[in-house]
Order: structure tokens, then C-alpha cells, then sequence
């Protein structure tokens, strides 16, 4: 009896233990120009996922609501992360460009870089802390 209680403690313990060191990023989006189609975020944490040579952590969809939108990628390790962002207007499953190269739709990422280029892992990067936290990205 006594051995069970102990058991099911330090159980319960270990649990609380592991979601301590988990936590929660919320992300809003603002400037969503289009009601059409659908928002993509995704949240990586590498180089190699920023460029799509693997999965990102955790990847959310949404359909557009106003002009701005939240999401929020939940149980995340403290780290070091960076966030895409894409609106796909037309549901083509591509972001779409012009005849040159630029986007015609919507995107956005972490620390909103101001470059004229895709901006590099860690232009965008973010430092998640235990504690959680909360970033804005504004689409262009």
C-alpha cells in the first residue's frame, strides 16, 4: 500500500516535472489583406528546417478570420526557434510570385526582418524561454 502511494507520487512528480520544461508560443499575425485561402505557420529549429531539409516542431493551418490571426504552438522546449509564415490565397498549396520572383500572396516570419530576400535562420531567430512567450509577425 504505502510502496503504491510512492509509486503513483514520484509518477505524478516526473509528470509535473517534464511539462515544467515545456511552454507555450503564442503568435499573431497581423495584416491579413484577404479572407480567401488559408494561413500556414510553421515553427522550426535548424538551418536545415528553415530551408525544408526537415519537419519543422510543430506546424499549424487556419483559415483567415479579420485581419489578424493567433496561433499557438504549445509544449515547446526552451530554445532557440524561428517562424514562417505563409498565406496561401488561393489554396494552390504554393506561395505564389510574380514574373521576377516576389511573393503575390502573404508571408511573414519571426523578428519581421526587413530584407528583400528570404531572411536566414537566424535573421528570424527567436529564444524561447522556459516561461513562454509571445511575438507578432505582420505579413507582407
Amino acid at each position: 500500500m504505502i510502496r503504491t502511494a510512492l509509486l503513483s507520487t514520484a509518477l505524478a512528480a516526473l509528470a509535473l516535472a517534464g511539462s515544467a520544461h515545456a511552454a507555450d508560443l503564442a503568435v499573431t499575425v497581423h495584416d491579413v489583406r484577404v479572407q480567401t485561402g488559408t494561413l500556414r505557420v510553421a515553427l522550426v529549429d535548424s538551418a536545415s528546417a528553415w530551408d525544408g531539409k526537415a519537419a519543422p516542431v510543430q506546424a499549424q493551418q487556419a483559415r483567415p478570420s479579420g485581419d489578424s490571426a493567433r496561433f499557438v504552438f504549445t509544449n515547446v522546449p526552451a530554445g532557440t526557434y524561428a517562424v514562417l509564415l505563409t498565406h496561401d490565397e488561393n489554396d494552390n498549396g504554393k506561395l505564389d510570385t510574380n514574373l521576377v520572383g516576389m511573393p503575390v500572396e502573404g508571408y511573414g516570419f519571426s523578428n519581421n526582418p526587413q530584407v528583400m530576400r528570404k531572411p536566414t535562420f537566424d535573421e528570424a531567430r527567436i529564444t524561447l524561454p522556459d516561461a513562454g512567450a509571445a511575438i507578432d509577425i505582420t505579413l507582407r
